[in-house]
């Protein structure tokens, strides 16, 4: 029944329980989940859970906020995606979260980083992962910039696509994801007391165009704020957003699953 569209079960707290974690997932009726790649050395682990389970999935690509690891190419990431049950690029995008003492123009490294995923995702028709935090501005204008909507060099390609994953940003950034044909997912986050305003991005964005996720081991919602997350919890996601939007939670277990195998269209239907 129900969706999670981004965990990170490679990760080591959740993979040393992974038979814990996939019995849960089947009581919650947690159908299917992504596995999430932050680091091209972790791509394997990542790919074994998918390659190895029918309803699990996984992509290919680098976190913005990783450094001192193996800098992806274009290379890299087209042969990650042409691996059966890869169906993403990502996790890529921007963070200027932790910046210290760099300035913003000392994170090029990181927009350079973006550039490629968001190549690669439209050699591959294949849908970007996005991370953004305290960077919108940055994110938005790139993928304008290399994501097929202007005049640009391989403006042949497939317009880029893809999730603003585990949203919290502003309903200005929603609107402008929106408009750019972008989805927008929504974590445990959306659960949190102190959280009225992303409810009040969430009760703006379509049904058609939202996506549920645990983003664990991070982020557990409420009642389980504090504990370490697991795609058995995404239905909690799933029923904030039916009481924000005044549905069922069996609807919108339906529509983000309906969803999530429109956007990622490598997925086999259940």
């Amino acid at each position: 029944m129900f969706t999670d569209s981004h965990c990170h079960l490679s990760f080591p707290e959740l993979r040393a329980q992974l038979p814990d974690i996939l019995q849960a997932m089947s009581q919650a009726q947690v159908e299917r989940a992504l596995c999430i790649c932050t680091t091209l050395e972790e791509f394997e682990d990542v790919y074994s859970l998918a390659h190895d389970h029918d309803h699990l999935w996984a992509t290919v690509g680098v976190h913005p906020d990783n450094e001192g690891i193996r800098e992806p190419t274009l290379d890299d990431l087209l042969n990650g995606a042409a691996r059966p049950k890869v169906v993403g690029i990502g996790e890529t995008g921007l963070d200027y979260y932790r910046l210290g003492e760099r300035t913003v123009a000392d994170m090029e490294w990181q927009r350079e980083r973006f550039r490629t995923h968001i190549r690669a995702a439209r050699q591959t028709a294949l849908p970007l992962v996005i991370h953004t935090r305290s960077a919108s501005d940055d994110t938005l204008a790139i993928l304008r910039e290399e994501g097929g909507f202007g005049s640009v060099p391989g403006a042949d390609l497939p317009l880029a696509t893809g999730v603003f994953h585990c949203f919290t940003e502003s309903m200005a950034v929603a609107r402008a994801a929106l408009d750019l044909g972008f989805f927008i997912s929504f974590s445990g986050i959306l659960t949190f007391r102190n959280a009225a305003d992303l409810r009040e991005v969430a009760a703006f964005v379509p049904l058609e165009r939202t996506l549920i996720e645990t983003d664990s081991p991070y982020l557990a919602p409420m009642p389980h704020r504090g504990k370490t997350n697991s795609p058995a919890y995404v239905p909690w996601v799933a029923k904030q957003v039916a009481g924000i939007k005044g549905l069922t939670v069996e609807a919108v277990a339906e529509a983000t699953s309906r969803n999530f195998e429109h956007l990622f269209s490598r997925v086999t239907p259940v």
